[in-house]
């Protein structure tokens, strides 16, 4: 029984620290990066109206 509550201990302390090096997050003055995933939406944005305006042209 006294090996199962060191190895538990080991354990336990082992995942903490791997729990406890995770990356802060953002701060007030640093932003998310959401680049890319802004120019894919603006991107998918400009492709939907060039489809539209060319339907709109072809039916006319």
């Amino acid at each position: 029984m006294n090996t199962l509550k060191k190895l538990s201990l080991i354990a336990f302390l082992a995942l903490s620290f791997s729990a406890m090096a995770q990356p802060a997050p953002p701060g007030n003055g640093q932003p998310a990066p959401l680049g890319g995933i802004v120019l894919l939406a603006a991107a998918g944005a400009a492709y939907g109206a060039k489809k539209a305006y060319d339907k709109k042209q072809n039916d006319l």
